[in-house]
């Protein structure tokens, strides 16, 4: 299966989401921020089909984050997450580099679809 990285400074989304996507059968390893993120994605190359990351986070933001993943890792599927609407208008420019954004709060069937949605996006290109 896909190789899914977490990014969200909040354990408690974390984990509901690392559970969710394991639920399909996703190798998973999570992030608390976006400084964490991109350590993870240098030690590995970048070997991840998707990153899911909320927006809204402490040292650095999922924005930023999603900008400088898709700047060093272009392969990479990137997927939003956010509960705040104007979060969401930040991200409304990413169109080019981010899949989607996801709105908190969802289901667990809401975001494996989002998942499944972004990784079969990947095949397509």
């Amino acid at each position: 299966m896909s190789r899914v990285l977490i990014v969200d400074d909040e354990e408690s989304m974390r984990l509901l989401v690392a559970r969710a996507i394991a639920m399909d059968g996703h190798d998973i390893i999570t992030a608390t921020d976006g400084a964490e993120a991109l350590e993870i994605l240098g030690g590995t190359d970048g070997a991840f089909d998707l990153m899911l990351t909320d927006i809204q986070m402490p040292i650095m933001d999922g924005i930023a984050l999603a900008l400088t993943a898709a700047r060093d890792f272009p392969e990479l599927t990137i997927l939003l997450m956010t509960g705040f609407a104007d979060q969401r208008e930040r991200a409304s420019g990413l169109n080019a580099i981010a899949h989607d954004v996801i709105s908190k709060p969802f289901s667990v069937a809401d975001i494996r679809t989002a998942v499944a949605d972004a990784l079969a996006s990947r095949k397509v290109s």
